[in-house]
């Protein structure tokens, strides 16, 4: 995929200094939790792959705690099964990096790569952020299509691929035409989200099955 080069790498640094907030957050939680991964998260999946899932941010006993995006809390429960459901996946999926799950044809990345306080990253941290998250577009050569977990991460993708949030409204079930790749629009597969009904297990099964059935018909590249 055509993309503008980032003099940023595909993934921060696991003590990435860029957002002084973020990097205290982190800091706190080493002291108490000197055991958790406590770090920028890298990306998780194969860098060949067609299709790349984004996130808001790690979650606190999540991803910070494990270093692995979606594991070890409820988000990554209902996205793991899905994948494997949608064949993107193949193993068990047990809530650790070292379970041996294998993604395929596709890579977990976050917003921004740093656990925020209450899951709420500020703008400005988004903004610093996107660097990696060009960067790491860039270093997807088969890329083709994206789903975005909730309005950050869509939000940030069209500001790195310099689109107009007006022209691309986020609307759960939506696919864009994102420049030359295909966005569909995700509520974020949070506890919350879940649990208030807003997101059931079939909603979020259907944009799967969209994303499937449009990578299932793409011409052959040979």
């Amino acid at each position: 995929m055509a993309h503008a080069p980032s003099p940023f790498p595909p993934e921060a640094p696991r003590d990435c200094p860029l957002c002084p907030r973020l990097a205290a957050f982190r800091d706190d939680a080493a002291h108490a939790e000197p055991a958790w991964f406590n770090g920028a998260v890298p990306s998780f999946g194969t860098s060949k792959g067609r299709l790349l899932i984004v996130g808001l941010a790690p979650g606190l006993r999540g991803a910070n705690r494990t270093g692995r995006p979606f594991t070890g809390d409820y988000a990554g429960e209902l996205l793991y099964s899905t994948l494997l459901a949608f064949g993107f996946a193949r193993g068990t999926y047990r809530a650790d990096p070292a379970d041996g799950l294998q993604l395929i044809d596709c890579m977990i990345t976050n917003a921004v790569r740093c656990v925020p306080p209450e899951n709420k990253p500020l703008p400005q941290e988004i903004t610093t952020c996107r660097g990696y998250f060009s960067a790491r577009l860039a270093a997807l050569p088969n890329l083709k299509a994206l789903v975005v977990l909730g309005r950050v991460a869509h939000d940030q993708t069209l500001a790195t691929l310099s689109l107009r949030k007006a022209l691309f409204p986020f609307r759960h079930g939506t696919r864009h035409a994102a420049g030359p790749l295909a966005m569909f629009d995700s509520l974020h597969c949070s506890r919350l989200n879940t649990n208030t009904g807003r997101l059931t297990t079939e909603m979020f099964h259907a944009v799967f099955r969209d994303v499937r059935a449009f990578l299932d018909n793409l011409p052959d590249p040979s």
